[in-house]
């Protein structure tokens, strides 16, 4: 039986882990946003009870989802994920009923993986990370804490990829290729050897567009 949840994060990204985490049997006690949004319905029946200063009232009563999104900055996800773990607070771990996870596979806490996502025998995932829908992970590959994979994105064999990246949907990584931590890989991109310098890449082949600190 699980613990009820408590959403962090009220936006968009929050509606699509509503249903994920209903299709894998979770009772959803409340989400918890911003002052100005208390009492809203972020879906039907799905209402925003506080905000992030209330993270250690539920601590005894639920587990904590991060449901902030990551598409520039994941700089709000990782600080309201700290803030559950300093409190005593734990991240829950959710797979759509449609996703497949390998029993060979690892997930981190707080990870979800939406539906029709694929994670494949031996793969990596670390904590708070992103699976986004028909994503597919596969053998061995590794992932790095505090990323977004996007949708339809595919990671092919023995990949590793660092920590905070975002890969833009329908992107294609080549199989055994290095992705450096703080780098964002625009949608639709074939990233087809190892980057390291912090940026933004996008195109097929992917090459950097825009360099970063």
């Amino acid at each position: 039986m699980h613990k009820p949840l408590i959403f962090i994060g009220g936006g968009g990204h929050c509606k699509s882990v509503i249903e994920v985490a209903e299709s894998a049997g979770y009772s959803i006690l409340g989400i918890l946003d911003m002052p100005e949004n208390v009492g809203n319905e972020v879906l039907p029946d799905h209402r925003v009870i506080g905000t992030d200063d209330d993270i250690s009232t539920y601590v005894d009563k639920a587990e904590f989802v991060i449901t902030v999104g990551f598409i520039k900055n994941p700089a709000i996800r990782i600080k309201l994920f700290n803030k559950v773990i300093e409190v005593g607070g734990k991240l829950a771990t959710i797979i759509a009923s449609t996703a497949h996870v390998s029993k060979y596979a690892t997930l981190g806490k707080g990870t979800v993986v939406m539906h029709h996502a694929f994670v494949n025998a031996g793969a990596q995932i670390g904590n708070n990370v992103i699976i986004n829908t028909f994503v597919n992970i596969e053998h061995d590959a590794y992932i790095g804490s505090q990323c977004h994979i996007s949708t339809g994105t595919m990671i092919n064999g023995d990949c590793k990829i660092g920590k905070r990246v975002f890969i833009g949907s329908q992107s294609v990584l080549a199989n055994g290729i290095t992705i450096g931590d703080d780098i964002i890989v625009g949608a639709g991109s074939a990233v087809r050897k190892s980057i390291s310098e912090k940026g933004i890449y996008a195109g097929n082949p992917a090459i950097i567009k825009v360099r970063t600190k």
